[in-house]
């Protein structure tokens, strides 16, 4: 098979550091730190049976979501996939709620009726479930801001290179086009929808830069494994979305270092192949990159690190200590 020629949105490291300044890039930093601290106890719990149905980590791929919010900014509204635990915590619920929600417990994020894949906040209107289900709402979120002259705020849609061969994405592009909905799809290109290559799944590479054209919109191909190259492309596309009221296409190159779900161990991904995907672990890149500027540290990385260790213990403590919900009350707050 041909190899896929991308052209990576061009942006400097250099600049974007002076740009956000010290203080904010450690705050950038102590987030990656918390979604990875979080994700890794919270597949611990699972497999222990503190946690039930479905779970899908997000490790890996903490650069895209990430340098979104940062770039962003988190008054916009938000939708993503069932990989959903690291955009909650970038919209600042609290470590505790998300916790108990992965519990089941009454004190969780959705009073434990949601659990892993239905976390949301104020502007975060959910995870969902179903691939590629939740972008019509990207678009219906975009109508409303349009709709109510609300002209600083657009919509965000995350997600993954399983959902570009549904047809809720073909129709919600054509629709957020013909109509100008102020909106932006990132595609998460992780390599693999559930266990299938997305080289066996997708006709035509690259993706937002290949279907952007077909539509009439602009696309970018991002890499997502680096947070400087993520913002500065977030960045420009906000100012684009605002000027033109148009959608965009973004398609974000990753890894995910776990399996589709934490019932899926992987075995279509050789040792090699996950070791090499291991090696362009995003955090770890921004930790370097910041120390090489000295920005900060590695003693100051280890130690923000076991700080945020303990915010996630104190997290599962509380989870564990809440009460389930009461079952007469599993008809409340139903709306569907």
């Amino acid at each position: 098979m041909a190899k896929i020629k991308y052209h990576l949105f061009e942006s400097n490291k250099e600049e974007i550091i002076q740009e956000i300044g010290k203080d904010r890039l450690i705050e950038v930093l102590k987030k990656m730190l918390l979604i990875r601290n979080f994700e890794t106890r919270a597949e611990s719990a699972y497999q222990h049976g503190k946690i039930g149905g479905f779970f899908h980590s997000y490790i890996g791929q903490e650069a895209i979501g990430t340098a979104a919010v940062e770039a962003l900014g988190i008054d916009h509204w938000y939708l993503t996939t069932y990989r959903c635990h690291g955009l909650a915590l970038l919209h600042d619920e609290p470590p505790k709620e998300l916790m108990a929600e992965l519990y089941g417990k009454v004190t969780g994020n959705a009073k434990g009726r949601g659990g892993s894949m239905h976390l949301f906040s104020k502007n975060l209107l959910g995870g969902f479930g179903i691939v590629g289900g939740h972008l019509p709402l990207v678009a219906g979120a975009a109508f409303s801001a349009k709709y109510q002259g609300q002209k600083d705020k657009i919509a965000i849609g995350f997600l993954g290179d399983g959902a570009v061969v549904q047809g809720t994405f073909h129709e919600t592009l054509n629709l957020a086009t013909l109509w100008s909905l102020p909106s932006v799809f990132v595609v998460e290109n992780n390599q693999w929808g559930m266990g299938t290559a997305v080289s066996r799944a997708v006709c035509h590479q690259p993706i937002a830069e290949s279907f952007a054209k077909a539509y009439g919109i602009k696309g970018y191909t991002i890499d997502g494994m680096d947070f400087f190259n993520c913002f500065a492309c977030f960045k420009q596309v906000l100012e684009e979305v605002r000027s033109s009221s148009k959608p965009v296409l973004i398609e974000a190159l990753t890894e995910r270092f776990k399996g589709h779900s934490v019932s899926d161990p992987g075995l279509y991904r050789s040792k090699d192949e996950l070791q090499k995907a291991m090696e362009k672990d995003p955090l770890h890149r921004l930790a370097g990159e910041l120390i090489d500027a000295k920005i900060i540290t590695q003693e100051e990385v280890d130690h923000f690190n076991q700080e945020i260790k303990q915010i996630v213990i104190d997290a599962m403590a509380f989870a564990d200590e809440s009460p389930l919900p009461d079952p007469l009350t599993l008809e409340e707050d139903v709306y569907a």
